[in-house]
C-alpha cells in the first residue's frame, strides 16, 4: 500500500494525488515495478525504514505493508 508522508500525518494517495497532473488515470501515483515514476528514490535513514520516494510535487511517498 502506498501512503503520503507529511510532517505528522500519513495520508492515502487519493487525497493528495487526485488533482496532480502527473497522477495516473485513477488519481494514483505512477507506481511501476516497485518504483515511483513521478519522483526520485530517497535514501533511507535506517535499514528498518520502508523505501521512500519524493514526488516532483515535494511529497514523500512510501510503500508500507498492509
Amino acid at each position: 500500500m502506498l501512503v503520503i508522508l507529511m510532517d505528522n500525518q500519513i495520508l492515502p494517495p487519493d487525497q493528495v494525488c487526485q488533482s496532480c497532473l502527473l497522477a495516473d488515470q485513477t488519481g494514483q501515483p505512477r507506481w511501476r515495478r516497485g518504483k515511483l515514476g513521478c519522483g526520485q528514490a530517497v535514501k533511507p535513514v535506517t535499514e528498518q525504514q520502508s523505501e521512500q520516494f519524493e514526488c516532483v510535487m515535494g511529497f514523500r511517498v512510501a510503500q508500507i505493508a498492509e
